[in-house]
């Protein structure tokens, strides 16, 4: 780099640096002012839960819709002003996020990317375990997959939901991003691939092109089966790359889901009731008499107030009576007028009624 073009840059570089500085010192009375807070809500005895995502969700937005804030992206701000909020909160209480694991799923990227880096991770060996450690209160919050945009509904998680007296709390989507890895890069003297079923699934046109005889061996997660690559020289696994990364195995091939848009969606779950936050949703399952008309007559409700159905899937019901519970999402909270108008319609005709719970949508 010649001096002329030094000269130029050293003013820039110090202007940053002074800005830096400048952000630095608001961050500290930022973090300041979180503790004063905590403080007043203790000296009133009014400890509620360290998490409000309602309150998060708003900041963030506010911040995006700011003038002030061109030209930083609007998902920069998200991503900055997450993990902002996340130590903030942290200074009042960390917070305990269970996920699917181990280390390097993408249930653990969707946990940090909906609460932050300053949380305490807890991985958990099944789905059924991460609900089974917030109910217990060994975490304060888990993070569960519920769809994907190619292989669709995430039944194990749906069949908990139902049963569990959990809330969904918040909702976070992910561009799924899978890599065939293995210990040393190579394919060479490799004869099986692990992944979750769902994972295979999504990379079955890719495998079958390039590798048709490898054994296809299903576990329960993405990152167990970097776990398992990274002690077998004979295998290869399906993950991200955060997997890769965790596991220090090597990526062969990036990027071979068939669908170049697979996004998965998933779900915060916890204890605690979300308020208003401006822009919601609420989840929740219904079931039905079986008689002609059920679910037309289910339906309509919603379209008489003018409340819009976002999603729409059914779960037999188990009974072997040909029944079916239907999960549904619609736009806006339980406390907006019109929603809880429509609720209180489906409560009193529906076989079923349950709601999962209202929060900001993402």
């Amino acid at each position: 780099m010649d001096d002329a073009l030094l000269a130029k840059l050293a003013p820039l570089r110090d202007r940053i640096d002074a800005i830096d500085t400048q952000i630095l010192t608001l961050l500290a009375e930022r973090a300041r002012t979180a503790q004063a807070v905590g403080d007043v809500k203790h000296a009133a005895h009014a400890d509620g839960p360290v998490l409000r995502p309602e309150r998060e969700s708003q900041v963030i937005r506010r911040l995006q819709a700011s003038e002030h804030g061109a030209p930083f992206p609007a998902d920069a701000i998200a991503a900055v002003w997450t993990e902002i909020i996340s130590a903030c909160r942290g200074l009042e209480r960390s917070l305990t996020a269970a996920f699917l694991g181990p280390q390097g799923s993408f249930s653990e990227q969707a946990a940090f990317e909906q609460f932050g880096h300053a949380i305490q991770g807890l991985a958990c060996p099944s789905f059924d375990e991460v609900f089974r450690a917030v109910e217990s209160d060994q975490a304060d919050v888990g993070m569960v997959p519920v769809e994907n945009s190619t292989e669709g509904a995430v039944n194990r998680t749906l069949d908990l939901l139902l049963t569990s007296p959990l809330r969904i709390l918040g909702e976070r989507s992910l561009v799924i991003r899978h890599c065939l890895m293995t210990r040393n890069g190579s394919m060479e003297g490799v004869t099986r691939v692990y992944s979750h079923p769902q994972s295979l699934a999504q990379c079955q046109g890719w495998l079958g092109r390039l590798h048709p005889t490898l054994e296809r061996v299903p576990v329960s997660s993405n990152a167990e089966a970097a776990r398992l690559a990274a002690s077998d020289p004979t295998a290869a696994a399906i993950a991200g790359e955060a997997a890769a990364r965790a596991w220090k195995l090597e990526i062969v091939s990036a990027g071979i889901q068939d669908d170049p848009h697979n996004r998965t969606r998933f779900l915060a779950i916890g204890k605690i009731d979300t308020l208003p936050s401006g822009r919601d949703k609420t989840s929740l399952i219904l079931a039905v008499p079986n008689r002609a008309g059920a679910v037309y007559d289910m339906l309509s409700p919603m379209a008489a107030n003018g409340v819009s159905m976002t999603r729409f899937e059914s779960r037999p019901a188990r009974t072997g009576q040909w029944e079916y519970f239907f999960y549904v999402d619609v736009q806006g909270h339980r406390d907006d007028p019109a929603v809880a108008r429509t609720l209180a319609t489906l409560e009193s005709q529906a076989a079923f009624f349950k709601v999962l719970g209202s929060y900001p949508a993402q």
